[in-house]
């Protein structure tokens, strides 16, 4: 069995670099725990045969393996110019219009009526990533007029950002629609839903989801900062993509945004993601610099559930290496004795229900007697979440039926899920966790173990019990 020597998690993004069944047994190995497929570069065909790939290594390893779909979100695109690109200058004046005309040095097609409804004068305009940006001077129902305050090479088709307004947009456009219906009748893991400005997208996206997938929400809009509380709290994840919310944020805002969303995320029991540029440089060179390994280690020392891979190892020339090299930091930072520290410090107060109190009561039996890990049954996931929200200084396993349950487990702070029976009874139930605590190398004889489950057992949500179990001597260690 594949244990990690590490609690927070590795998401890796498939692409041309990675999307064969060798390469994609090979990261798994190296350290990814669960997969992420971009739908902005994939189509229904080339989804169905990744996920086909990967349930198949799923059953040769015997370890559930999560996968997560990220919509593309409505993106929003200039037109196309009569000569491929323009040069734009600082002080210059520039129209965006509705006219589908080839574009020049003065205007070029902006297709979306939705932001002329929503900007007014002094909004600002960013295209290409922000490297041009646009203060808007006038706006017509078919026009904008704006002056150019940082100019630059404009090309066909680049990206448009509105930091400082919000736009009338649905959350899911038609092909978000059609590729979150493939994604849930696979049976994929996790849905990651784009742009989210308001609690409503996310509503929207459960409401068609239905329980079938755990909803992430990727925060890069401001517009989702001034929401934060209640977006994270409607969500079943959120991911900290730092792409497009240093584009419409002010760059030196992004890591005490990162900080925020991490701490509250925690606070609030979701698993959290940091993602975006984490290791960008290894896209082309074998070895990160300086600065990248220090922000995945950062990441790490807040206590983000997982750090992720986009680029890196989707199409990169070194995916192998980005896995590893991010394994390696997280081992070296949880072994840093500071690492304990800060996230002891940040430990938060459990909300008044049964499952919090049994979880803060197993860490405080961890720090108080020495156990070896923290077993938990659970139907639904919610008590290995509860476990996780703790951030216990021991390993957390988290026993369920459930496959599809174990599967979006893997995406959870210092969880490690076997598939396995409901206990029959509490003999059963303390026997097979000794069993299975042995057997994955979580503990060995002699050792403590607390379990935690609920009685009657199999009721979801009902865990109420915690016992202290000795690992004994036993050959029998299958489950």
């Amino acid at each position: 069995m594949q244990r990690r020597q590490r609690n927070v998690k590795i998401l890796a993004t498939l692409g041309p670099a990675s999307n064969t069944p060798e390469m994609v047994d090979k990261l798994f190995e190296t350290g990814v725990d669960v997969f992420r497929i971009n739908m902005s570069h994939t189509d229904h065909d080339g989804l169905a045969e990744i996920h086909g790939v990967l349930r198949d290594m799923e059953a040769t390893k015997g370890r559930p393996i999560a996968i997560l779909v990220d919509l593309q979100g409505p993106k929003l695109r200039i037109g196309k110019f009569e000569k491929g690109d323009v040069k734009l200058k600082a002080g210059a004046r520039f129209r965006l219009d509705l006219d589908k005309t080839p574009g020049d040095k003065t205007r070029v097609q902006l297709p979306h009526p939705e932001i002329f409804a929503a900007v007014s004068h002094g909004a600002t305009l960013l295209l290409d990533d922000g490297r041009i940006r646009l203060k808007v001077d006038a706006v017509g129902a078919d026009h904008i007029e704006t002056d150019v305050i940082v100019g630059g090479t404009l090309s066909n088709k680049k990206g448009v950002n509105v930091p400082d307004t919000p736009l009338p947009l649905v959350s899911l456009s038609a092909k978000d629609r059609a590729d979150l219906d493939r994604a849930l009748d696979l049976g994929v893991d996790w849905i990651a839903i784009s742009f989210v400005q308001r609690p409503a997208d996310v509503a929207e996206t459960k409401k068609i989801v239905s329980g079938r997938a755990g909803v992430m929400a990727k925060i890069e809009k401001p517009a989702a900062l001034d929401h934060l509380q209640e977006i994270i709290e409607l969500s079943d994840a959120i991911m900290v993509a730092r792409g497009d919310l240093g584009v419409e944020l002010p760059v030196e805002q992004v890591p005490i945004w990162q900080k925020r969303m991490v701490y509250a995320a925690r606070r609030a029991g979701r698993p959290v993601v940091v993602a975006t540029q984490m290791l960008e440089s290894m896209i082309s060179s074998p070895m990160p610099t300086r600065a990248e390994v220090s922000d995945v280690s950062n990441a790490i020392y807040e206590g983000a559930d997982a750090v992720m891979l986009s680029a890196e190892s989707a199409a990169g020339k070194y995916p192998l290496e980005a896995v590893g090299m991010m394994n390696r930091i997280a081992e070296t930072v949880e072994a840093d004795p500071a690492y304990r520290v800060g996230i002891d410090m940040q430990r938060t107060e459990p909300e008044p229900t049964t499952a919090d109190a049994m979880m803060a009561a197993a860490h405080s039996v961890t720090e108080t007697i020495g156990v070896a890990s923290i077993v938990c049954y659970t139907t639904s996931g919610s008590t290995g979440l509860r476990a996780s929200r703790e951030r216990p200084n021991v390993p957390i396993l988290a026993f369920t039926p459930v496959p599809a349950t174990a599967r979006r487990l893997s995406i959870a702070w210092g969880v490690h899920c076997v598939l396995t029976e409901d206990a029959k009874d509490f003999d059963d139930m303390v026997g097979r966790a000794c069993r299975i605590a042995r057997r994955e190398g979580f503990a060995s004889e002699g050792e403590r173990i607390v379990v935690s489950a609920g009685l009657p057992f199999g009721t979801p949500g009902a865990t109420n019990m915690l016992r202290i179990a000795r690992v004994g001597r036993d050959d029998n260690l299958s489950s």
